[in-house]
């Protein structure tokens, strides 16, 4: 096992070949789903593309702690059932704004902080927010993202902080 600095200066475990087997399984699953054959030919194709695009990786030097982060999976299934849910009730609120006009839209652009460290953590911050209805991540620097949203309410969600520290809680900082 080697120590590999990552973007906030801390030393963490980096295992290639767990990380490797990482990236192979999930290419994989992502084949069989997408192609859903189970053939003996195609099934070989299969094996045979993922071993390719796994040999790629690895020359292109992108197999580490953050090109491929199995070390978030666990908080990251955590995440995703509050994610989704705020992503419905946004969807309800600007459906509402939209059907009904006495409902304000008063479009704002913001600066919301980030107390992510790593590159990876920024942007699932960023692109949670994006993916929210909306708020939309104009821009993104290193202790700040710029935010569009549709009214003050979704403005003051984000600026509330608790987006923030569900990511940084998944990057592992909390």
């Amino acid at each position: 096992m080697s120590g590999k600095e990552i973007g906030d200066g801390v030393k963490r475990s980096y295992r290639p070949i767990i990380h490797g087997l990482g990236l192979c399984l999930a290419l994989a699953a992502c084949w069989l789903l997408l192609s859903g054959y189970f053939q003996i030919l195609l099934l070989g194709l299969g094996v045979a593309s993922v071993a390719f695009c796994l040999w790629i990786a690895m020359r292109m030097d992108l197999i580490d702690h953050e090109g491929v982060p199995i070390h978030i999976t666990w908080a990251v299934l955590r995440y995703l059932p509050w994610l989704i849910r705020e992503v419905v009730k946004a969807n309800i609120d600007v459906a509402k704004r939209v059907i009904d006009p006495k409902l304000p839209i008063s479009p704002c652009l913001f600066d919301a902080p980030v107390s992510q460290k790593t590159d990876l953590g920024q942007a699932l911050y960023a692109n949670s927010i994006t993916l929210t209805p909306g708020t939309i991540s104009v821009d993104l620097d290193p202790n700040v993202i710029r935010v569009h949203a549709l009214h003050q309410g979704s403005a003051d969600g984000v600026l509330e902080g608790e987006m923030d520290a569900r990511v940084s809680a998944v990057e592992g900082q909390s």
